[in-house]
């Protein structure tokens, strides 16, 4: 073994160390693993970024544009109010669903959707008396295993036709997956609706409901004697932290606002609207000198115009999430400043209560409702969290949201909505499936499949061919060209830019090679068949724990020198090492939309098995004889 063997040896398996560890973004791994091997010689500086020039690197941008053209023209909620039925059983139902996810999932970027399924799909269950995480999961993994059906169904089936390109100067086409994948994928759905829904666990939904807020919720006076006088809310919430109670809401010179904001001066006769739980509250009253109002009664379409501020009832608070929202009367007094007006949500406003899921890649990740001024910048509370089916209103300011994580939040439906965009959050509220625009819609759907034509038919190459269809959408205006670079995740862009020469370099250093020896001579025996089930295995089980695009830039090199030690059809292996990247059910951290659903259904880390382990197993049962069948050694 080399010099170089053990130093790009030390650094692969550092890098792969730190993937599972997962403490530290994938993307920042990547490039970590770039700079040490540009550091050590075994990349030249001049080639360390050609990786983010590679042909799959593009076209994994191009499709992540289109996708967002497909979101944006309501294409998915057209095919969703066409597909999904009405009134069949839950057999049928979770098929159709299933099905869906799996199409669509084969024309653009899974997870996208997966987020935009994710509210039929709790309708579903709700429909039929299931269990949320009963539907939610068969979604997640018929998306999951839609993504193997074509080139561009996944970024793994991009990365291994580029590497098949290098190989021999062609990659796989458009439909190449397809034989193995929809095989693979239609046996996995069947089995799922057949009896692979009822190994889901029966999780409680995460929503507003089963937070139960409302009886946290009580209103109480400043009076001459409060502590919390003359100070700002900011302060007197640094005085309840002791006892984790919050103020969300505020009445001041008879004008109400939901989520005041901090610089805020309170006075003597204001009354705020505080959250706690109630063995902390008598506590919290008798140590601020604060007096107790009575109870804010429940409303009614009688007296709606009665004086409360929104929130202040368990009544008022299931209304919001039953009825969708809940309004109130104009608000009489003191006219707000310019600036209360733009960052506090008043009584005159509609104020709702949403359930959003913090998607893998939001910037929300590692950091708190205080560090990214949730109430300042968009006038919202928030009132509770769920995290792995546990639900909690503790130390909700300063709590490092997680992937997965569902948010109740209060505020205007219209600053929900930029929160949830900007901050790349799911919202769970069932949406109208009605299309705005037939035009645009229609434009979008023509524009996707003239470039997945191009790509299939070999008139140009696919990277090409799916930009052509990106500079359509900006000029027939179907994604804005201001909101264009929103639509790509950019850290799986730095991810297989950083990987790319990485992977590279186990190939000219001859790793790759001393691998693949050792597999084929200790491990296999000398036999091709086991060798190919032993790679398929393996870069399922690194799947389950790591990044698939990372993984399938890991097993590739391996895969094409492991086919060159047996002197077989290196195809076969690059086929299994597509299949086995895409197919991560063990785990919520294997692939974006087992993480997706693992706060919405209520899940555990552990409860992923019951359904993955099954489905794993038929993915090796049926893949195998068909990768035999379609892609001979």
């Amino acid at each position: 073994m080399t010099n170089d063997q053990l130093v790009i040896f030390a650094i692969l398996f550092t890098t792969v160390v730190l993937f599972l560890w997962g403490r530290w973004r994938h993307d920042s791994v990547a490039i970590a693993s770039l700079l040490a091997c540009v550091i050590a010689g075994l990349v030249p500086s001049g080639d360390a970024f050609a990786g983010f020039g590679h042909p799959a690197v593009v076209t994994v941008a191009a499709v992540l544009v289109l996708s967002r053209g497909l979101q944006n023209a309501g294409v998915v909620d057209l095919m969703a109010a066409r597909l999904i039925p009405k009134t069949s059983g839950r057999m049928i139902t979770i098929s159709a669903l299933m099905g869906l996810g799996a199409f669509l999932s084969a024309f653009m970027n899974n997870v996208g959707a997966m987020a935009l399924l994710m509210p039929v799909a709790i309708h579903v269950a709700k429909r039929h008396d299931l269990a949320p995480g009963q539907v939610l999961m068969p979604l997640a993994f018929g998306t999951i295993l839609g993504g193997m059906t074509t080139l561009i169904g996944t970024p793994p089936n991009l990365i291994v036709s580029g590497f098949r390109a290098e190989l021999d100067g062609s990659g796989f086409g458009m439909f190449d997956y397809s034989p193995v994948g929809v095989g693979v994928a239609v046996i996995g759905i069947a089995f799922v609706a057949l009896l692979g829904w009822r190994l889901v666990p029966q999780r409680q939904a995460s929503d507003a409901e089963s937070f139960e807020t409302g009886k946290y919720v009580t209103e109480a006076r400043v009076t001459e004697v409060s502590k919390v006088r003359g100070k700002t809310v900011k302060e007197a919430e640094a005085l309840l932290d002791d006892a984790d109670a919050q103020i969300i809401g505020l009445i001041q010179n008879e004008y109400r606002v939901v989520a005041p904001r901090q610089g805020r001066v309170l006075g003597r006769g204001d009354i705020l609207v505080i959250e706690a739980e109630p063995e902390a509250l008598a506590a919290v009253l008798a140590n601020l000198g604060l007096r107790l109002e009575e109870d804010v009664p429940t409303q009614s379409d009688e007296d709606e115009e009665e004086d409360q501020v929104e929130s202040g009832s368990d009544a008022e608070r299931e209304g919001s999430h039953d009825e969708g929202s809940t309004r109130h009367g104009d608000a009489d007094g003191d006219a707000p400043t310019d600036e209360d007006k733009d960052l506090e949500v008043r009584e005159s406003e509609e104020v709702v209560l949403r359930e959003l899921v913090a998607r893998p890649e939001s910037a929300l990740i590692r950091r708190s409702a205080t560090d990214i001024e949730l109430r300042t910048r968009y006038g919202l509370n928030l009132l509770a969290l769920t995290r792995q089916g546990r639900r909690s209103i503790r130390r909700l300011r300063s709590t490092a949201i997680e992937a997965g994580d569902v948010l109740l939040v209060q505020g205007s439906p219209e600053a929900i909505a930029s929160f949830a965009r900007d901050y790349a959050c799911v919202p769970l509220a069932e949406r109208s499936l009605g299309i705005a625009d037939k035009r645009v819609t229609t434009v979008a759907a023509i524009v996707m499949a003239a470039a997945v034509g191009g790509a299939a038919l070999g008139l140009v190459p696919a990277a090409m061919s799916f930009v052509a269809g990106v500079l359509a959408y900006m000029l027939l205006r179907v994604v804005p060209p201001r909101s264009l670079y929103d639509a790509i995740d950019w850290p799986v862009i730095v991810l297989l830019g950083a990987l790319i020469p990485v992977a590279g370099a186990m190939a000219t250093t001859g790793a790759a090679d001393l691998l693949a020896q050792a597999l084929v001579e200790n491990v296999a025996a000398g036999n091709a068949i086991l060798t190919l089930l032993i790679v398929l295995v393996v870069t399922m089980t690194l799947s389950d724990f790591m990044n698939n695009a990372a993984t399938a830039a890991v097993m590739c090199p391996i895969a094409i020198s492991t086919a060159a030690t047996l002197d077989v059809n290196p195809d076969s292996f690059l086929m299994a090492v597509a299949i086995g990247a895409s197919c991560a059910f063990l785990t919520p951290i294997g692939h974006q939309n087992n993480t997706l659903i693992l706060g919405p259904g209520g899940f555990r880390f552990s409860d992923y098995w019951r359904l993955g382990l099954p489905m794993e197993i038929l993915v090796v049962v049926v893949s195998m004889p068909l990768l035999l069948i379609v892609w001979p050694l």
